[in-house]
C-alpha cells in the first residue's frame, strides 16, 4: 500500500513482520497467512485499504528461513501465494540473522557483523529472493546493522570490503533482474555508527575505498529508524537533511517510537522498571543541560548503577530508552514516547517526496510490552497503520 498523497510508483508502506516469532520458513509462512492477512483485513474493514488494493509486506527472514525459501519450489509457491492474496514484498529486514524471539537476543543481534562473510552471504540470499518476488517498479531493499557493534572492536577494512563486494553484486543483479536493489544500513545506539555525523563519516570512508563511489551511492544507503535517531536527540529534519546532503541514499525509513522520561522524577524512574526485560537491548541515552549525552548499554545497567548509588539521574534533563513503543499509543504518565520524531519524519517526506520510497512500521516488541500496553497483535498493527495514514 502507499502513503497518503503518493502514487503507486512513489512511496510504499508496510509493517515489519519481525513482530511475529518465526525463525524457519514454515513458521514465517504461517505468520504471514494468519497475522499479516488479519492486519490486511482489519484495514480493509476500517476503510484504510481499498478492497482491490494490493497489500505490502515488510518481510523478516532469518538466515535459516532464507535458505528454506530458496530450496526446491518454495520460492515459486510463495510467489503464487502473493498473487493469490494480492500482496507483495518490496523490502526485507535483514538485521537479525538468527533467533529473534523467546531467547536472549541483546548484543547477539549484531552477530555475525559485516566483518563476517556469513553476513554477506545471508544478505545476498535476501536480495536473490527479492529479485524473484518484488514488483519491478517498486524497487527492493534490505535493511541491515550499522556494520558492527562498537564494543566488538570490529576491523573496518573488513566491513568495507564486504559492503563493496555486495554493492557490485547488487549492481549486476539489478541489471539482470530489472530491479532497483539497495541495502539500508541502520544506525543504532552503540552501533559502529549511530548518529548522523558518524554515519556521514563512515560513508565518506566507504566511498573513498570503493573502486567506484557511484556504485556505493546507488546500492548502499541508510535505513533511517525514527526511534534510533530520536534516541540521539537529533531532529528528523536536521538528520535527514544532513544524510541526503552528503549524497547518502535513503534506502528505507522505519517508522518507530522510543520511550522517554524525566530522570529527575523519582516516579518516572520507578515506572521505567516495568520495561526491564531479558530479551532485547534497551540502550539508554541521557541528555545533560549542556547537551552532553551519557550512554548506557542496557536499561538494567542504568538501574543497577542508580540503585547502587553510582549514578545520579537527577543531573539529566531527559532520558530515552531503545524500547519500541506502538506509534498510536503513549505510555502511562510520567513516561512518554518520541513519536513526534516519527511524525516529523513523515512531514519531512511530504516536503521531500522523492527522497525515499520505502517505509516500514517497526514495533517488534509486542511480546515484551508490559501487560497494560498489550493488545491482540493484529489490532495493534492496524492501529499503528491508522496513526501513520492519519499523520
Amino acid at each position: 500500500m502507499n502513503l497518503p498523497g503518493t502514487t503507486e510508483s512513489r512511496a510504499h508502506l508496510a509493517y515489519c513482520t519481525n513482530i511475529h516469532p518465526a525463525e524457519t520458513w514454515a513458521d514465517t509462512r504461517h505468520a504471514l497467512a494468519t497475522h499479516t492477512l488479519a492486519v490486511r483485513d482489519l484495514l480493509r474493514a476500517s476503510g484504510h485499504l481499498a478492497g482491490d488494493a494490493p497489500f505490502a509486506i515488510g518481510l523478516r527472514l532469518s538466515a535459516s528461513a532464507a535458505v528454506g525459501l530458496l530450496e526446491g519450489d518454495e520460492l515459486a509457491r510463495f510467489r503464487d501465494w502473493l498473487a493469490q492474496t494480492n500482496t507483495y514484498v518490496f523490502t526485507i529486514n535483514g538485521f537479525p540473522y538468527g533467533d529473534f524471539h523467546g531467547t536472549r537476543v541483546k548484543e547477539r543481534v549484531f552477530q555475525p557483523d559485516w566483518t563476517d562473510p556469513a553476513r554477506l552471504d545471508y544478505t545476498k540470499n535476501l536480495f536473490r529472493i527479492l529479485a524473484a518476488i518484488a514488483p519491478a517498479d517498486a524497487g527492493a531493499s534490505v535493511s541491515t546493522l550499522p556494520g558492527s557493534f562498537k564494543a566488538f572492536g570490529a576491523d573496518e577494512s573488513l566491513i568495507r570490503a564486504n559492503l563493496i563486494d555486495l554493492a557490485g553484486y547488487l549492481d549486476d543483479l539489478s541489471d539482470s533482474s530489472g530491479h532497483d536493489l539497495h541495502l539500508g544500513m541502520e544506525p543504532e545506539p552503540l552501533g559502529y555508527f549511530e548518529n548522523s555525523v558518524e554515519t556521514v563519516a563512515f560513508f565518506d570512508r566507504l566511498r573513498h575505498h570503493a573502486p567506484e563511489a557511484e556504485t556505493i551511492n546507488r546500492r548502499i544507503g541508510v535505513n533511517y529508524d525514527a526511534c534510533h535517531f530520536a534516541l540521539q536527540y537529533e531532529s528528523a529534519e536536521s538528520a535527514l537533511d544532513l544524510l541526503t546532503a552528503a549524497g547518502i541514499r535513503l534506502s528505507k525509513i522505519h517508522l518507530s517510537s522510543a520511550l522517554a522520561f524525566s530522570p529527575a522524577d523519582p516516579a518516572a524512574m520507578d515506572a521505567i522498571r516495568s520495561f526491564e526485560e531479558p530479551t532485547y537491548f534497551h540502550q539508554v541515552l541521557l541528555l545533560a543541560a549542556d547537551g552532553e549525552i551519557t550512554r548506557f548499554k542496557d536499561l538494567p545497567d542504568l538501574l543497577t548503577d542508580v540503585d547502587a548509588g553510582r549514578f545520579d539521574p537527577a543531573r539529566f534533563s531527559e532520558a530515552r530508552v531503545h524500547f519500541h513503543i506502538p506509534l498510536d499509543t503513549e505510555p502511562v504518565a510520567p513516561l512518554r514516547s518520541t513519536r513526534d520524531h516519527a511524525a516529523e519524519t513523515l512531514a519531512w517526506h511530504r516536503r521531500n517526496p522523492d527522497a525515499c520510497r520505502h517505509f516500514e512500521i517497526e514495533t517488534y516488541t509486542w511480546g515484551v510490552l508490559p501487560q497494560t500496553m498489550q493488545r491482540p497483535v493484529a489490532e495493534q498493527i492496524a492501529a499503528e497503520y491508522r496513526w501513520v495514514l492519519g499523520s
